[in-house]
Protein backbone atom coordinates (compact mmCIF):
# COMPACT_ATOMS: atom_id res chain seq x y z
CA UNK A 1 0.00 0.00 0.00
CA UNK A 2 2.82 2.54 0.72
CA UNK A 3 4.51 1.48 -2.32
CA UNK A 4 1.77 2.88 -4.63
CA UNK A 5 1.33 5.90 -2.63
CA UNK A 6 4.97 6.48 -3.04
CA UNK A 7 4.30 6.06 -6.43
CA UNK A 8 1.27 8.27 -6.37
CA UNK A 9 3.25 11.40 -4.27
CA UNK A 10 6.16 11.08 -6.70
CA UNK A 11 3.73 11.24 -10.03
CA UNK A 12 2.19 14.68 -8.26
CA UNK A 13 5.03 16.04 -7.71
CA UNK A 14 6.44 16.00 -10.75
CA UNK A 15 3.08 17.19 -12.30
CA UNK A 16 3.71 19.86 -10.08
CA UNK A 17 7.12 20.89 -10.99
CA UNK A 18 6.36 20.48 -14.72
CA UNK A 19 3.04 22.99 -14.02
CA UNK A 20 5.37 25.14 -12.75
CA UNK A 21 8.13 25.05 -15.12
CA UNK A 22 5.19 25.72 -18.03
CA UNK A 23 4.23 28.52 -16.14
CA UNK A 24 7.60 29.87 -15.03
CA UNK A 25 8.55 29.85 -18.99
CA UNK A 26 4.71 31.18 -19.98
CA UNK A 27 5.59 34.41 -17.78
CA UNK A 28 8.77 34.99 -19.09
CA UNK A 29 7.46 34.54 -22.98
CA UNK A 30 4.56 36.84 -22.10
CA UNK A 31 7.20 39.30 -20.30
CA UNK A 32 9.43 39.55 -23.28
CA UNK A 33 6.27 40.10 -25.75
CA UNK A 34 4.92 42.75 -23.85
CA UNK A 35 8.26 44.61 -23.36
CA UNK A 36 8.66 44.27 -27.32
CA UNK A 37 5.45 45.71 -28.11
CA UNK A 38 5.77 48.52 -25.74
CA UNK A 39 9.32 49.27 -26.91
CA UNK A 40 7.54 49.03 -30.73
CA UNK A 41 4.46 51.47 -29.48
CA UNK A 42 7.07 53.74 -27.94
CA UNK A 43 9.12 54.12 -31.19
CA UNK A 44 5.92 54.52 -33.69
CA UNK A 45 4.68 57.17 -31.35
CA UNK A 46 8.43 58.93 -31.62
CA UNK A 47 8.49 58.34 -35.70
CA UNK A 48 5.23 58.20 -37.35
CA UNK A 49 5.44 61.80 -37.68
CA UNK A 50 8.52 61.72 -39.34
CA UNK A 51 7.82 59.52 -42.20
CA UNK A 52 7.57 60.75 -45.34
CA UNK A 53 8.69 60.09 -48.65
CA UNK A 54 10.21 63.16 -48.28
CA UNK A 55 12.36 61.34 -45.35
CA UNK A 56 13.44 58.00 -47.53
CA UNK A 57 14.29 60.29 -50.80
CA UNK A 58 16.22 62.92 -48.69
CA UNK A 59 20.20 62.47 -48.21
CA UNK A 60 21.23 62.71 -44.56
CA UNK A 61 21.89 66.72 -43.56
CA UNK A 62 22.26 68.42 -40.44
CA UNK A 63 19.13 69.91 -40.86
CA UNK A 64 16.40 67.27 -38.96
CA UNK A 65 13.52 68.66 -41.15
CA UNK A 66 15.62 67.84 -44.77
CA UNK A 67 17.27 64.82 -43.54
CA UNK A 68 16.89 61.38 -44.89
CA UNK A 69 18.09 57.89 -45.03
CA UNK A 70 18.63 57.71 -49.40
CA UNK A 71 21.96 56.97 -49.04
CA UNK A 72 21.61 54.99 -45.76
CA UNK A 73 18.76 52.68 -47.34
CA UNK A 74 20.56 52.27 -50.76
CA UNK A 75 23.97 51.29 -48.78
CA UNK A 76 21.83 48.50 -47.10
CA UNK A 77 20.91 47.41 -50.59
CA UNK A 78 24.05 47.08 -51.72
CA UNK A 79 25.25 45.39 -48.70
CA UNK A 80 22.42 42.40 -48.33
CA UNK A 81 22.36 42.31 -52.24
CA UNK A 82 26.76 41.80 -52.28
CA UNK A 83 26.09 39.65 -48.81
CA UNK A 84 23.86 37.46 -50.43
CA UNK A 85 25.54 36.44 -53.78
CA UNK A 86 28.81 35.84 -52.04
CA UNK A 87 27.62 33.80 -49.03
CA UNK A 88 24.61 32.01 -50.16
CA UNK A 89 26.65 29.78 -52.83
CA UNK A 90 29.44 29.40 -50.70
CA UNK A 91 27.32 28.48 -47.94
CA UNK A 92 24.94 26.38 -49.48
CA UNK A 93 28.08 24.16 -51.48
CA UNK A 94 30.04 23.68 -47.92
CA UNK A 95 26.89 22.26 -46.77
CA UNK A 96 26.20 19.98 -49.78
CA UNK A 97 29.68 18.79 -49.66
CA UNK A 98 29.97 18.38 -45.75
CA UNK A 99 26.50 16.22 -45.77
CA UNK A 100 26.41 14.19 -49.32
CA UNK A 101 30.49 14.03 -50.28
CA UNK A 102 32.54 14.53 -47.22
CA UNK A 103 33.48 10.87 -45.47
CA UNK A 104 33.08 10.70 -42.11
CA UNK A 105 36.78 11.10 -40.37
CA UNK A 106 38.01 13.53 -38.04
CA UNK A 107 38.65 16.45 -39.90
CA UNK A 108 35.46 16.40 -40.89
CA UNK A 109 34.29 16.60 -36.96
CA UNK A 110 37.02 19.19 -36.83
CA UNK A 111 35.93 21.49 -39.26
CA UNK A 112 31.94 21.17 -38.76
CA UNK A 113 33.17 21.75 -34.52
CA UNK A 114 34.89 24.80 -35.99
CA UNK A 115 31.70 26.02 -38.01
CA UNK A 116 29.66 25.94 -34.94
CA UNK A 117 32.17 27.66 -33.02
CA UNK A 118 32.22 30.57 -35.78
CA UNK A 119 28.43 30.57 -35.65
CA UNK A 120 28.76 32.27 -31.97
CA UNK A 121 31.41 34.44 -32.25
CA UNK A 122 30.48 38.29 -31.57
CA UNK A 123 30.18 40.09 -35.18
CA UNK A 124 32.58 42.96 -33.69
CA UNK A 125 35.32 39.97 -34.45
CA UNK A 126 34.03 39.62 -37.91
CA UNK A 127 34.54 43.26 -38.06
CA UNK A 128 38.40 43.47 -37.21
CA UNK A 129 39.20 40.62 -38.85
CA UNK A 130 37.46 42.36 -41.99
CA UNK A 131 39.45 45.86 -41.28
CA UNK A 132 42.54 43.34 -41.56
CA UNK A 133 42.03 41.35 -44.45
CA UNK A 134 39.75 43.39 -46.56
CA UNK A 135 40.34 46.97 -45.52
CA UNK A 136 44.16 47.16 -45.14
CA UNK A 137 45.85 43.40 -46.75
CA UNK A 138 43.83 43.82 -49.60
CA UNK A 139 43.51 47.34 -50.06
CA UNK A 140 39.82 47.72 -50.78
CA UNK A 141 39.57 50.71 -48.69
CA UNK A 142 36.47 51.41 -46.94
CA UNK A 143 34.48 50.08 -49.37
CA UNK A 144 31.37 49.15 -50.30
CA UNK A 145 32.65 45.55 -50.98
CA UNK A 146 34.62 45.77 -48.04
CA UNK A 147 31.54 45.90 -46.02
CA UNK A 148 29.91 43.29 -47.73
CA UNK A 149 32.78 40.56 -47.29
CA UNK A 150 32.59 41.46 -43.81
CA UNK A 151 29.19 40.95 -43.53
CA UNK A 152 29.54 37.74 -45.43
CA UNK A 153 31.82 36.27 -42.98
CA UNK A 154 29.42 36.86 -40.24
CA UNK A 155 26.51 35.45 -42.14
CA UNK A 156 28.53 32.15 -43.84
CA UNK A 157 28.75 29.93 -40.59
CA UNK A 158 24.82 30.40 -39.94
CA UNK A 159 24.11 29.53 -43.32
CA UNK A 160 25.87 26.46 -43.51
CA UNK A 161 24.71 25.05 -39.98
CA UNK A 162 21.07 25.76 -41.52
CA UNK A 163 21.66 23.73 -44.84
CA UNK A 164 23.31 21.35 -43.24
CA UNK A 165 19.73 20.64 -40.49
CA UNK A 166 17.85 21.08 -44.46
CA UNK A 167 19.94 18.69 -45.64
CA UNK A 168 19.50 16.38 -42.87
CA UNK A 169 16.02 16.29 -42.82
CA UNK A 170 15.77 15.00 -46.39
CA UNK A 171 15.06 11.33 -46.00
CA UNK A 172 17.39 9.12 -46.93
CA UNK A 173 14.92 6.84 -48.50
CA UNK A 174 14.89 9.79 -51.45
CA UNK A 175 18.70 9.01 -51.85
CA UNK A 176 18.20 5.26 -52.09
CA UNK A 177 15.53 5.44 -54.46
CA UNK A 178 17.17 7.55 -56.26
CA UNK A 179 20.74 5.56 -56.29
CA UNK A 180 18.41 2.44 -57.28
CA UNK A 181 16.86 3.90 -60.42
CA UNK A 182 20.58 4.57 -61.56
CA UNK A 183 21.42 8.06 -60.71
CA UNK A 184 24.86 9.35 -59.79
CA UNK A 185 25.20 11.40 -56.60
CA UNK A 186 25.01 14.49 -58.00
CA UNK A 187 21.81 13.76 -59.96
CA UNK A 188 20.70 12.57 -56.63
CA UNK A 189 22.03 15.51 -54.85
CA UNK A 190 20.85 18.54 -57.58
CA UNK A 191 17.26 17.00 -58.37
CA UNK A 192 16.54 15.21 -55.91
CA UNK A 193 18.35 16.28 -51.92
CA UNK A 194 18.38 20.05 -53.08
CA UNK A 195 14.51 21.00 -54.11
CA UNK A 196 13.42 18.53 -50.89
CA UNK A 197 15.95 20.43 -48.42
CA UNK A 198 14.91 24.29 -50.45
CA UNK A 199 12.34 25.48 -47.46
CA UNK A 200 14.60 25.08 -45.00
CA UNK A 201 17.69 26.11 -47.04
CA UNK A 202 15.98 29.34 -47.90
CA UNK A 203 14.79 29.93 -44.69
CA UNK A 204 17.71 29.88 -42.89
CA UNK A 205 19.65 32.59 -45.53
CA UNK A 206 16.71 35.21 -44.87
CA UNK A 207 17.05 34.64 -41.85
CA UNK A 208 20.69 35.35 -41.99
CA UNK A 209 20.72 37.87 -44.12
CA UNK A 210 18.03 39.51 -41.74
CA UNK A 211 20.81 39.61 -38.93
CA UNK A 212 23.42 41.25 -41.72
CA UNK A 213 20.52 44.00 -42.69
CA UNK A 214 20.78 44.86 -38.81
CA UNK A 215 24.19 44.76 -37.89
CA UNK A 216 26.29 47.99 -36.88
CA UNK A 217 29.47 46.78 -35.39
CA UNK A 218 31.31 45.07 -37.92
CA UNK A 219 30.45 47.74 -40.17
CA UNK A 220 31.77 50.40 -37.91
CA UNK A 221 35.00 48.37 -37.36
CA UNK A 222 35.84 48.45 -41.61
CA UNK A 223 34.82 52.32 -41.82
CA UNK A 224 31.16 52.61 -43.04
CA UNK A 225 31.21 56.53 -42.17
CA UNK A 226 27.89 58.13 -40.31
CA UNK A 227 27.29 60.99 -42.97
CA UNK A 228 27.52 60.27 -46.81
CA UNK A 229 26.01 62.69 -48.79
CA UNK A 230 25.54 60.07 -52.12
CA UNK A 231 23.94 56.64 -53.46
CA UNK A 232 26.76 54.40 -54.07
CA UNK A 233 27.41 53.27 -57.63
CA UNK A 234 29.94 51.20 -57.63
CA UNK A 235 31.73 48.70 -55.32
CA UNK A 236 34.39 50.76 -54.40
CA UNK A 237 32.32 53.78 -53.43
CA UNK A 238 32.21 55.14 -49.56
CA UNK A 239 28.69 53.74 -47.95
CA UNK A 240 26.83 54.04 -45.17
CA UNK A 241 23.68 51.88 -44.09
CA UNK A 242 20.33 52.21 -41.83
CA UNK A 243 21.73 50.74 -38.32
CA UNK A 244 25.14 53.36 -38.74
CA UNK A 245 22.42 56.36 -39.93
CA UNK A 246 20.14 54.87 -36.60
CA UNK A 247 23.22 55.43 -34.04
CA UNK A 248 24.58 58.34 -35.88
CA UNK A 249 20.75 60.40 -35.26
CA UNK A 250 20.57 58.56 -31.54
CA UNK A 251 23.42 60.09 -30.23
CA UNK A 252 22.89 63.53 -31.65
CA UNK A 253 21.37 66.01 -28.48
CA UNK A 254 18.36 67.61 -30.20
CA UNK A 255 15.59 66.31 -29.95
CA UNK A 256 14.31 66.01 -33.76
CA UNK A 257 17.33 63.73 -34.94
CA UNK A 258 15.91 61.39 -32.17
CA UNK A 259 12.52 61.12 -33.98
CA UNK A 260 14.30 61.01 -37.08
CA UNK A 261 16.23 57.43 -35.87
CA UNK A 262 12.58 56.54 -34.95
CA UNK A 263 11.49 56.55 -37.72
CA UNK A 264 14.65 54.89 -39.38
CA UNK A 265 13.64 52.06 -37.01
CA UNK A 266 10.42 51.91 -38.33
CA UNK A 267 12.01 51.72 -41.81
CA UNK A 268 14.31 48.69 -40.69
CA UNK A 269 11.76 47.46 -39.23
CA UNK A 270 9.69 47.01 -42.28
CA UNK A 271 12.58 45.26 -44.26
CA UNK A 272 13.00 42.88 -41.57
CA UNK A 273 9.53 42.04 -41.35
CA UNK A 274 9.30 41.57 -44.77
CA UNK A 275 12.05 39.28 -45.24
CA UNK A 276 10.96 36.92 -42.54
CA UNK A 277 7.40 37.14 -44.24
CA UNK A 278 9.02 35.87 -47.18
CA UNK A 279 10.94 32.94 -45.92
CA UNK A 280 7.52 31.83 -44.03
CA UNK A 281 6.22 31.92 -47.37
CA UNK A 282 8.75 30.10 -49.27
CA UNK A 283 8.96 27.65 -46.62
CA UNK A 284 4.86 27.46 -46.64
CA UNK A 285 4.86 27.26 -50.81
CA UNK A 286 7.77 25.05 -51.08
CA UNK A 287 7.05 22.56 -48.30
CA UNK A 288 3.17 21.78 -49.61
CA UNK A 289 5.09 21.05 -53.36
CA UNK A 290 7.42 18.94 -51.52
CA UNK A 291 4.35 16.98 -49.64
Amino acid sequence: MSTKLDIYTTKRRGRIKNMLFTSACFLATITCVLMLMVLIWNIILQGKDWLSWGFIDHLPSRFPHKAGIKSALWGSIWLISLTAMFSVPLGVGAAVYLEEYAPRSRWRKLIQLNIANLAGVPSIVYGILGLGLFVRALSLERSVLSGALTLTLVVLPIIILASQEALRAVPDSIRRSAYALGATRWQTVWYQVLPASLPGIMTGVILSLSRALGEAAPLIAVGAMAYVPFVPEKLTDEFTALPIQIFNWTSRPQEDFHHLAAAGILVLLVVLVSMNAIAIFVRHKYGKKIR
